[in-house]
């Protein structure tokens, strides 16, 4: 096992339902940008200070919305046929938070004069950002301040702001000065400001803001409004791509004086853009009218519902507990949820990776979501629904049949010029179409199979049909040439075992919605098959090429082979390679990475975890034993796979400790780069490490069943499923587990092969063998 990041200390202090900085750390600010970042899906605000900071110290504010993106033209050194032409990179929107306080002529920052009490808090439990503190100025007045924000769970457009301030020791002029800044660039990638300012208006107790991205052509509307306690009047003002608003008031000593902002966003994808300042404008002054109080505690239920469903119990270790909640909260505010978006690899937290979208949300992130609230993973599914049409065209650029998924995008077009990390990992359609069969596995949504998924389900078997070659030297096997599986190490490969194993199961899963659809729902049949030209000759095409599929095997190591070529590259010790040349990809030149047996993430043992049931206990663990030792994982989305295969194959202590690469990631910012945005894929790869991996869930056939052992470190832990209508708590304590079937219809499921059945209101505890 690759040393890792053990018993480093915690950055933030320890608490279950808070994560909290104590002391203002300059040199630490760019980190705690992304920690306390939020977000709701839609709109996303890294964690700077209203105020701002002065130019020198790091920083990298950000507004968001996702799924909107400006493209440029990819510039290649050496241009090839085919390949994509632009990029598509999330915008930097309307800076909106801005809010400067003034105590008589002095202005209030965190580098001037002296700070007492400080705190920085995200309330885990509620969703919102408080920063509160004592600022004696350098004349000597002592002031409380108090800033709160959080952005609604309720209702996407709407975020909310409140600042307090009360002198101490003094009386006098108390200035607040709310700013909303339409002059915004991207830090990163983009070459130009992406955004236009079209219009500025206002009112003295609020305004707007209209800007255009330059070619993608996307609109975007903000506004805010005001209230202020006690009474005071506003007074607005604006310029051609800023917005200013300042209120005054004699402060008296002890007394508390407060600045409520109330802001909406929306953009031509959810509006006609005419229609988008009146749209927003409505909002803002809608959301004032029902105050910050109200719209708080509504924020706040939502929260309430979440946790019920979605929080897991650490009991015994505190930093874990802290570190799977703050993951659940993040990748809740990170994922779209009208069906046009999608979680992007950093959420809405930073700029890397340009807001794309991976096949981490499909293979990591749904099943999160899936069994606590499967809603969201329908929404999220239904992204790529949306998508399809350009997965068509993607796949005409590559002379395939069918769709042919892009590897990272947003629009769904190919984004990135490298196509060796990118273009050639055809293995994106397989989890976009295993996601898919867990989804109705797990839910009996029939509808959406008939409405979207069986589309995708068809599309992607087209491909495959077309992209592979029976071959003679191969015993008429169907084999898949040129492709790279998880393992971006090895690209141009022939016959990637997880490659042709999630292939098969693509095309079986077709050829199951095909009779599905057939039976239940023969109208959309009829109508998918006249108009994707389906046929009985195609249909024959897939069961052949799935039944004859090359699986790869080497029965002198019992391995399977990541590909034809792995056994054949050269070893290495990777325990001999120099910490400082971790990760490879950014230190050894590609060559010299594809000659050697090392692997940057799991390939064949997250084939082992996907299709459990293909492959006996023996080949696991021989596979385990054997590429363990060669991989890297120098991508995030590694140490949760191997936690779990290893916890399957009885390897406790490395289960555990691949565990730990997962849950404090970014707390305790491991790889140094939390600051560039939080990890979404491995977030949820914690929540899958002690779910699938300490309590050992599978649905396979769909049958749910659990083999679960307590880490001997905890006392107990806990968390719900949702399966096929029913919330099931499992509780795991060192000899038992508990089962508890809190609603829904009753449910069967085994616990090491002991089938259960609980009614709703019935519980059982079952002993945990030895």
């Amino acid at each position: 096992m690759r040393k890792f990041h053990q018993n480093r200390a915690a950055i933030y202090a320890l608490h279950p339902w808070q994560v909290a900085e104590e002391e203002f750390r300059p040199e630490h600010n760019h980190r705690s940008e992304a920690i306390f970042s939020l977000g709701n899906g839609y709109m996303g605000l890294r964690g700077t200070f209203e105020e701002g900071l002065p130019c020198q110290i790091p920083s990298t504010p950000g507004t968001y919305i996702n799924g909107i993106y400006e493209t440029e033209p990819i510039i290649y050194g050496e241009f090839m046929a085919r390949q994509p032409e632009e990029y598509q990179t999330m915008v930097n929107v309307t800076d909106w938070k801005g809010i400067k306080i003034q105590v008589e002529h002095e202005e209030f920052s965190m580098l001037q004069g002296e700070v007492e009490q400080y705190s920085r808090v995200l309330d885990l439990k509620e969703g919102v950002l408080r920063r509160e503190l004592i600022w004696r100025s350098l004349e000597g007045r002592r002031t409380r301040l108090s800033f709160e924000r959080f952005i609604s769970q309720v209702d996407k457009h709407l975020a909310y702001q409140r600042c307090s301030v009360t002198p101490l020791n003094w009386s006098g002029q108390i200035t607040f000065r709310s700013q909303v800044n339409g002059s915004v660039r991207n830090l990163h990638h983009l070459r130009e400001q992406a955004l236009t300012v079209l219009s500025t208006a206002h009112t003295n107790e609020g305004g707007m803001i209209l800007s255009k991205t330059k070619r993608s052509g996307i609109a975007v509307a903000c506004a805010v409004t005001h209230r202020v306690t006690p009474e005071a009047p506003i007074m607005g003002s604006a310029s051609s791509d800023c917005l200013d608003f300042m209120v005054g008031f004699k402060g008296d000593e002890g007394q508390t004086y407060t600045l409520d902002k109330f802001i909406s966003m929306a953009t031509s994808q959810d509006a006609a853009e005419e229609q988008l300042v009146g749209f927003v404008q409505r909002l803002a002054e809608r959301s004032a009218q029902l105050g910050y109080e109200r719209a708080r505690q509504a924020h706040v239920e939502y929260l309430a519902e979440f946790w019920e469903d979605a929080d897991m119990e650490i009991e015994g270790d505190l930093a874990l507990q802290q570190g799977v909640r703050f993951n659940a909260l993040q990748l809740l505010q990170s994922a779209g949820r009208d069906g046009r978006t999608n979680i992007a690899a950093k959420g809405l937290s930073g700029e890397y990776y340009e807001g794309h979208y991976f096949w981490d949300t499909e293979t990591y992130i749904i099943p999160f979501f899936l069994y606590s609230r499967p809603e969201i993973a329908r929404r999220l599914l239904e992204y790529r629904y949306g998508i399809l049409d350009a997965a068509r065209e993607n796949a005409k650029r590559m002379r395939d049949q069918g769709a042919l998924f892009a590897w990272r995008t947003i629009n769904g077009k190919e984004a990135s010029g490298n196509f060796l990390g990118s273009t050639v990992q055809y293995h994106i359609n397989a989890a976009v179409a295993y996601a898919i069969h867990k989804y109705v596995e797990a839910t009996q949504d029939l509808d959406f199979l008939a409405e979207k998924g069986a589309e995708i389900l068809f599309e992607t078997a087209r491909c495959w049909a077309h992209r592979g070659v029976f071959l003679e030297a191969r015993g008429g096997k169907y084999c898949i040439n040129e492709v790279c599986g998880p393992d971006e190490y090895k690209p141009g490969v022939n016959n990637n075992c997880y490659t042709n194993y999630m292939a098969q199961f693509n095309l079986r899963l077709a050829l199951q919605a095909k009779e599905i659809l057939a039976e239940r729902y023969p109208e959309r049949y009829a109508e998918l098959v006249a108009r994707l030209g389906l046929n009985a000759e195609e249909f024959a095409l897939w069961k052949r090429c799935a039944d004859n599929m090359y699986l790869p095997f080497d029965e002198e190591l019992g391995i399977h082979p990541q590909d034809d070529s792995f056994l054949y590259k050269d070893p290495i010790d990777i325990d001999s390679i120099p910490e400082e040349e971790i990760p490879l990809v950014a230190n050894w030149h590609p060559l010299v990475i594809w000659r050697y047996q090392v692997i940057k993430q799991a390939d064949v043992i997250l084939l082992m975890f996907l299709l459990g049931d293909r492959f006996t206990l023996e080949e696991k663990k021989a596979n385990f034993d054997y590429y363990e030792p060669k991989t890297t994982h120098d991508s995030s989305l590694s140490p949760a796979i191997y936690s779990i295969i290893a916890a399957e194959v009885g390897y406790k202590e490395f289960a555990y400790n691949y565990f730990l690469q997962t849950v404090r990631l970014d707390l305790d910012d491991y790889n140094r780069n939390a600051w560039q945005g939080l990890h979404t894929a491995c977030m949820a790869g914690s929540w899958m490490g002690i779910v699938n991996g300490f309590a050992g869930m599978r649905t396979f056939g769909g049958q749910l069943s659990f083999k679960p052992f307590l880490p001997h470190r905890w006392q107990r832990f806990s968390f719900k499923v949702k399966f096929r209508g029913s919330k099931l708590k499992v509780t795991v304590r060192a000899a038992e587990a508990e089962y508890a079937l809190l609603e829904g219809p009753a449910l069967s499921f085994c616990h090491f092969g002991q089938p259960v059945t609980l009614a709703a209101g019935q519980s059982v505890t079952l002993p945990i063998p030895n």
